[in-house]
């Protein structure tokens, strides 16, 4: 599938990776509809994208909300073919630390908004998508899941973050296989230390040091760069069922 085919949803797409990915796309000639919560930056990025965008507000762990979203983007474009899950939080917290227990609220709020909010626009997405006309090799749209290194390697205080986003990681091949039938392929990029707007907000020095424990380049990932990825496995029909590490090698340590 090339760009200029694109008709994507992008989710958590108002900011950082989401808003990159959608970039890229719109860039590459394709069009994109950006979901998010934050209506006044969602509203402000869709605008600096130019016509070939649109913004939904809504919240991925509202199943009618984003069954309704999907819906308006298919709408918008025609059909969708495309959908990228971006959206999704990181506060640490351990699970017995200085404050006491790990709330079961906290840990639910984690796997809501990032295993369960995935699922969710995963679902409508290929119901939408299923309506596509398929091309030449019988794909009819793709499906690009967020996971994290966390999953493999999530650090002291990690245990929520890590169970949501190792769910992700191990519903990628299952899904794929399901999907395959359809003519729609699944993956997940896993990344390593990005420059997010949660990065962005830290000391220039803490970002320097964060970014030298990837052996190589030794800096933070840059959210084009994960773009970059997203937009080659829309183009290459044989990336299905994978997760795959952008981190520049690196391997988080315990703490």
């Amino acid at each position: 599938m090339q760009l200029s085919e694109v008709r994507a949803l992008v989710t958590g797409g108002a900011s950082g990776l989401g808003f990159a990915v959608a970039e890229r796309i719109v860039r590459g000639g394709g069009k994109v509809a950006l979901l998010d919560v934050n209506a006044a930056q969602g509203t402000q990025a869709a605008a600096s994208l130019g016509p070939h965008a649109m913004f939904i507000a809504a919240d991925v762990t509202d199943e009618n909300a984003v069954d309704q979203a999907v819906g308006r983007a298919a709408e918008f474009f025609g059909s969708l073919n495309a959908a990228v899950n971006c959206a999704g939080i990181g506060t640490p917290a351990r699970l017995v630390g200085k404050q006491g227990p790990m709330p079961a609220a906290f840990f639910r709020k984690m796997i809501e908004i990032n295993l369960v909010g995935t699922v969710l626009v995963a679902k409508a997405a290929a119901v939408a998508i299923q309506k596509s006309a398929a091309n030449g090799d019988g794909e009819r749209g793709v499906i690009v899941m967020t996971a994290s290194v966390a999953a493999f390697d999530g650090q002291i205080g990690q245990v929520a973050y890590s169970a949501s986003k190792g769910g992700i990681v191990a519903m990628t091949l299952p899904l794929a296989r399901e999907l395959a039938s359809s003519g729609i392929r699944v993956m997940t990029v896993a990344p390593g230390l990005f420059l997010t707007p949660m990065m962005k907000s830290l000391p220039q020095e803490a970002q320097d040091s964060l970014g030298k424990q990837a052996p190589f380049p030794p800096r933070l990932g840059r959210p084009e760069e994960y773009a970059a990825l997203v937009c080659h496995i829309f183009e290459n029909a044989m990336l299905n069922g994978e997760t795959i590490r952008l981190d520049g090698a690196i391997r988080m340590q315990a703490r």
